[in-house]
């Protein structure tokens, strides 16, 4: 069986999602399909194995000339005129310009004659799906792949806001429920919200979760990092509705009732968090916090694999409709995951109900406890803290991948 990917980027250290997107390339190249990947990564990037073409951007377009004149505008003047040509035009320039470049690389490649098209994107761009609505030649091979909620008045809050486009963004994404042949999410809760809002998801769709890829080699520890300690791990962006201050009091409050645990406890925050800057900032020095900014991601899974606790950190919220792309990493790892984040959320469902090491994000005193209930395990018996999950490690690898996919192609 053939599948020709669509991916916006397989480069790994620019986002979450090209980290999932490459986990999901590989296991289908482990799952015994024929892969041609098309990537508009802006570099060349070579998969072990995996036939990667570069899609270049068309910069002999009357799109390339208006959004190069936009940004010089907005550079030179500091004023952030996009949103309201949007509201005019739909998209930017820029996304108008890099759609058409994959359309034409897509059309470069049809003689690779594949079973399945499978677009997959990064952040809120979804640009090799708004390509493939120009193909409707390929519309009856079409799987497209949707990560998140999109768009964003269509996010849970406190994620939720309002475009100026949101009319064309929902009409969008309303067409691509409605013209693709499959659906993928990556969470049962993300599929059952996107349905909600859009009926079309409802007779059409899988869930692919995000896979585990682990890296071949082995990536050295930073100096930062102190092993054989109690160290709980946040790894990952913190966005601003991802409030790391409850989680900071909760481990100041175990501190304060566990005095020994001052010389071999730590919390690692590892990733970009400017916006909380001002609240992260007085414990910059702290003895037992280790605030970091982006590490390379072999690094990072070295960290997770290293650590007794490794944490997922979510909005206060109702629901949490998302799975984390870590969330894999986390899983082989085998190490208990401190989960905050609301009651109805995808990764306490995956954990189950009755997993002890859940708490809402922002409860300080259910934080606290179970960091000191996982302290006294790894005490006792450092060897005792494992997450223990094969049901979890099949659920993410290519073999259910291929169980998924075979239920489509061989119809």
């Amino acid at each position: 069986m053939k599948i020709l990917v669509i991916s916006e980027s397989i480069n790994v250290e620019d986002s979450s999602g090209s980290k999932v997107n490459v986990a999901l390339i590989s296991n289908l190249k482990k799952a015994g399909f024929q892969l041609k990947v098309l990537h508009y990564s802006h570099k060349k990037i070579d998969l072990e194995d995996i036939e990667c073409v570069l899609i270049k951007e068309n910069k002999f377009s009357l799109n390339y000339v208006l959004s190069r004149a936009v940004r010089v505008f907005q550079r030179n003047t500091k004023m952030y005129i996009n949103t309201y040509l949007e509201k005019v035009f739909g998209f930017s320039f820029t996304h108008t310009n890099d759609t058409n470049s994959i359309k034409r690389g897509i059309k470069k490649h049809l003689g690779f004659n594949p079973d399945l098209v499978l677009t997959l994107s990064k952040g809120s761009s979804f640009r090799p799906h708004r390509a493939m609505l120009k193909l409707p030649e390929l519309h009856q091979k079409w799987m497209a792949y949707i990560h998140d909620p999109y768009p964003f008045h269509m996010y849970p809050r406190p994620y939720n806001w309002v475009e100026k486009s949101y009319e064309v963004k929902e009409a969008f994404v309303s067409a691509i429920t409605q013209k693709s042949a499959h659906l993928a999410f990556p969470s049962l809760l993300l599929k059952e919200w996107m349905e909600s809002y859009f009926p079309s998801v409802a007779n059409k769709s899988v869930i692919i979760p995000h896979q585990i890829k682990t890296e071949t080699q082995t990536a050295p520890l930073p100096d930062f990092f102190t092993r054989n300690e109690f160290s709980l791990l946040h790894a990952g962006h913190l966005l601003k509705q991802r409030n790391p201050v409850f989680l900071i009091e909760g481990f100041l409050r175990f501190l304060d009732n566990h005095p020994s645990a001052r010389s071999e406890a730590k919390l690692y925050l590892i990733g970009s968090h400017s916006y909380h800057e001002p609240v992260l900032k007085p414990y910059f020095n702290h003895p037992n916090i280790s605030i970091k900014d982006y590490l390379e991601y072999k690094v990072v899974q070295a960290l997770e694999k290293e650590v007794p606790i490794n944490i997922i950190l979510e909005a206060v919220s109702e629901i949490s409709p998302f799975l984390p792309g870590k969330f894999p990493n986390c899983v082989v790892a085998n190490k208990p995951i401190l989960i905050l984040g609301p009651y109805y959320s995808e990764v306490k469902r995956l954990l189950g109900h009755q997993y002890p090491y859940w708490s809402e994000a922002n409860d300080v005193m259910a934080i606290e406890k179970n960091i000191s209930e996982l302290y006294t395990i790894w005490k006792n018996n450092p060897e005792e803290l494992r997450l223990n999950r094969q049901d979890l490690i099949d659920y993410s690898t290519e073999v259910n991948l291929k169980q998924t996919l075979d239920k489509i192609l061989l119809k």
